[in-house]
């Protein structure tokens, strides 16, 4: 390539995340095509929605050719809610967020002590009903800091008090726990590959564990947060008691403190296998052979920032096609990486709705339009 054009033969993918906020990713994909084909009629536009294993991970599956079905879950209160999994030829993509994530708690309330991932269990039971034997299980977004005891009481696990009674849901009940019993688990997950899914690589418990990084999120007070550590501590301990070293050892692995600690409950209790969480939907999305068709890539998410450079979608795209030659641009809500470190991740120039409105408020509302206008932009500068 020169001068920033590609050739009249220009196959571009846009394989970009959501705007959190503002736009899904299927979304952001149909902005960017109009934009592009304003300015470039002519163009080959390919999208490929992507997501990292967290909230919209479904759909980006869905958009790829999964089917989407539906069943009826336990939110993370208790309440019923209808949650989502994509299927497709013995492959599920299970969303934990889906039945277990912040989206499902009332507007400005958080749980942080009592809500539970009872409902991202049913969630993977339903997957095994359909005839899945392989699950990628993406974790993210989670209302929940229980170290995935409800996903595995829902699977058969129990987990008593001193009484022989369960204890309370969340990460507030690990406090009571006295004994675990994982003999019960659905037998059906010893024969199905499980792939935990996360763009995080926190262990469980301590200053990088998941409630000192991530409870606050969710509402947890500098309390509360050492209520749920020393609570994920102990649960880890009646573990290792009931399972052996194994389980002390997982504590540490990373993914471990993923989703609230739902990571520690996947690879504990159902033997799964920690990958980041691009690279897995890559791979299931069928990233590679539209890589090898495309001449420029436009990737993207709402915030390229130091976060986006530790395993975020666009980082993962821009290496994949950087290891092919291919160039990359990338679309976002705001930008705080300087173009050296844009390089350095493998995107040759980035493009911020926030440089056409400054406002936060209105770039949020006016997300689409904008887009369409940057995307116009990119075509001007790389296609024509």
């Amino acid at each position: 390539m020169t001068n920033g054009a590609v050739s009249k033969a220009a196959h571009v993918l846009v394989a970009a995340d959501k705007f959190k906020g503002s736009l899904t990713a299927v979304q952001v994909a149909e902005r960017v095509t109009a934009g592009l084909r304003l300015a470039a009629p002519g163009v080959t536009v390919e999208a490929l929605p992507v997501a990292d294993g967290g909230d919209g991970t479904v759909a980006a599956a869905v958009a790829a050719g999964f089917e989407r079905r539906e069943v009826r879950v336990s939110g993370p209160l208790g309440d019923p809610l209808t949650a989502a999994y994509a299927l497709r030829d013995g492959t599920a993509v299970v969303e934990m967020a889906e039945a277990s994530g912040l989206q499902h708690l009332p507007a400005g309330a958080f749980a942080p002590l009592t809500a539970g991932t009872h409902g991202s269990g049913e969630l993977l039971r339903a997957a095994l009903d359909a005839g899945a034997r392989t699950i990628v299980f993406g974790v993210g977004g989670s209302a929940t800091t229980d170290g995935g005891a409800g996903m595995l009481a829902a699977l058969g696990g129990r987990f008593l008090d001193a009484a022989g009674e369960p204890v309370g849901p969340g990460g507030g009940g690990l406090r009571q726990l006295a004994t675990v019993d994982l003999s019960g688990l659905d037998p059906r997950i010893a024969g199905t590959e499980i792939v935990l899914a996360s763009d995080v690589d926190n262990p469980l418990t301590g200053p990088k564990g998941a409630a000192a990084v991530y409870g606050p999120q969710k509402g947890a007070s500098p309390e509360d947060v050492s209520t749920l550590d020393e609570a994920l501590t102990h649960y880890a301990r009646v573990l290792e008691r009931a399972l052996g070293a194994s389980a002390a050892e997982a504590a540490l692995s990373p993914g471990a403190g993923a989703a609230g600690g739902i990571g520690y409950g996947a690879l504990v209790g159902l033997a799964a296998t920690f990958r980041p969480g691009i690279e897995v939907m890559l791979d299931v999305l069928g990233f590679a052979p539209a890589l090898g068709r495309a001449t420029l890539v436009i990737t993207g998410e709402g915030s390229l920032d130091e976060q986006t450079l530790h395993g975020k979608a666009p980082a993962g795209v821009a290496a994949a096609a950087r290891a092919r030659d291919i160039d990359v641009v990338a679309v976002c809500g705001r930008l705080t990486l300087a173009p050296a470190a844009l390089g350095r991740a493998g995107i040759r120039r980035a493009y911020a709705l926030t440089d056409l409105q400054p406002d936060p408020a209105r770039c949020m509302a006016d997300a689409g339009p904008l887009l369409e206008r940057l995307s116009a932009t990119i075509a001007r500068d790389f296609l024509t």
